[in-house]
């Protein structure tokens, strides 16, 4: 590999702003912010919108729709 052509990959935390959810992991993103994490180590903070714990597939409260009935209406209407 050709050396200084590749972002510094270290750990940061992702926060989700809207259940306040928070992992530390590693990346290569950049942030201005900084928070201090519960191993007493201050890393940058990236806020994202969605995680596992506020989307609705995750949390269980996805709705499956009823593609069958969608199917029906469409072979009725312009079926065999």
């Amino acid at each position: 590999m050709k050396v200084g052509i590749h972002p510094e990959y270290k750990e940061v935390v992702f926060q989700d702003i809207s259940s306040d959810f928070a992992f530390l992991t590693r990346s290569t993103i950049n942030s201005k912010e900084t928070i201090k994490w519960e191993d007493g180590n201050e890393y940058p903070l990236i806020k994202v919108e969605v995680s596992s714990a506020s989307h609705p597939f995750y949390t269980g409260k996805h709705k499956m729709l009823d593609s069958g009935g969608r199917v029906d209406r469409f072979k009725k209407r312009y079926g065999k």
